[in-house]
């Protein structure tokens, strides 16, 4: 893992798929860069052995270097979820990480997303949200686009199980990231989003559910995390979550911040209030995104406001 100082010597990690740092180097991005992408897929290409081999990818991105200020004061937007779950048992709250065994919805429509990017294979997670087409993930930005670059060969493989995908592997065909992401890598707006073509006659969201979403949620909630971290100690076999009072970033960007020990893999991971422990269900707030290197333990994730309700928007009508 390559490790770098930024201009304010201060070191930042990637908690999520990040297993490098984010660093001061601004990436040369177009202003008017394209939000959406329609990813090459090569038949056959995700295997059991690759997508285990798949490994979380090092971030050099930095936390805005001309961060979009967040507008928190918009009225709240909320989707609903497409379906409820049979009951599971409850589980600990707060949780600083471990494996979700409570079962419930959250168990289908979370999953891991795995790409190309470049010649390298990479992993990330993301979760299936309520939408007009009924095939809509979300993740982070740079699950989706990353140095200038659109990630290829994008699946999403939903309750995905140590190389098994038992609800089959969901190929993009088109990638979506807010525009403010897409222009200059802010990461205060790290989310990303993709639409799956469907599979054996069946949407994403008949196939495993959706859950709901929610932009201009605002902070402080009692909060669940998500994700399929696949760096040490973690290996990506199973899902993880972390759970407890959120609260919001105070240095470098306006994400919100949790108690989380998830590694590299686990970015796009959803993160949830009203999160009902017996269903599974809960309302989508935000996405892993990334952590700082001196603060462990602790993960970030980007507020959805009304830039991200355009980018969904726009994946929805796709």
């Amino acid at each position: 893992m390559n490790r770098h100082r930024t201009a304010l010597s201060v070191l930042l990690s990637a908690g999520a798929l990040v297993a490098g740092v984010l660093t001061a180097a601004t990436p040369s991005i177009a202003a008017d860069a394209p939000t959406s992408f329609r990813p090459q897929q090569t038949q056959g290409f995700w295997t059991a052995e690759r997508m285990r081999a798949a490994t979380p990818l090092d971030v050099t991105a930095v936390p805005g270097a001309a961060r979009t200020a967040v507008a928190t004061s918009a009225t709240p937007t909320a989707v609903a979820p497409t379906a409820a779950a049979p009951a599971a048992s409850p589980t600990a709250f707060p949780q600083a990480g471990g494996a979700w065994t409570g079962g419930g919805a959250v168990v289908k429509t979370s999953g891991r997303v795995f790409f190309t990017m470049g010649s390298r294979t990479a992993s990330c997670s993301g979760n299936s949200i309520t939408s007009a087409n009924g095939s809509t993930v979300m993740t982070a930005g740079h699950c989706v686009k990353y140095q200038g670059a659109w990630h290829t060969n994008w699946v999403f493989v939903p309750a995905y199980n140590n190389g098994s995908a038992p609800y089959g592997q969901w190929s993009a065909t088109k990638t979506f990231a807010t525009d403010q992401w897409a222009a200059s890598e802010d990461m205060n707006m790290d989310v990303g989003l993709a639409v799956v073509a469907p599979l054996n006659g069946q949407t994403l969201s008949q196939a495993v559910g959706a859950q709901g979403v929610l932009f201009n949620g605002g902070y402080n909630k009692k909060m669940y995390s998500f994700g399929f971290p696949a760096a040490a100690p973690y290996d990506g076999t199973k899902l993880v979550y972390c759970s407890g009072n959120s609260g919001k970033d105070f240095l470098l960007t306006k994400d919100h911040s949790l108690g989380c020990n998830m590694t590299g893999g686990s970015s796009g991971g959803p993160w949830f209030q009203d999160f009902n422990e017996a269903t599974g269900l809960g309302t989508q707030v935000s996405v892993n995104s990334f952590g700082y290197t001196f603060l462990p333990n602790r993960m970030y994730g980007p507020y959805l406001g009304n830039e991200a309700k355009a980018a969904y928007d726009k994946a929805q009508a796709s």
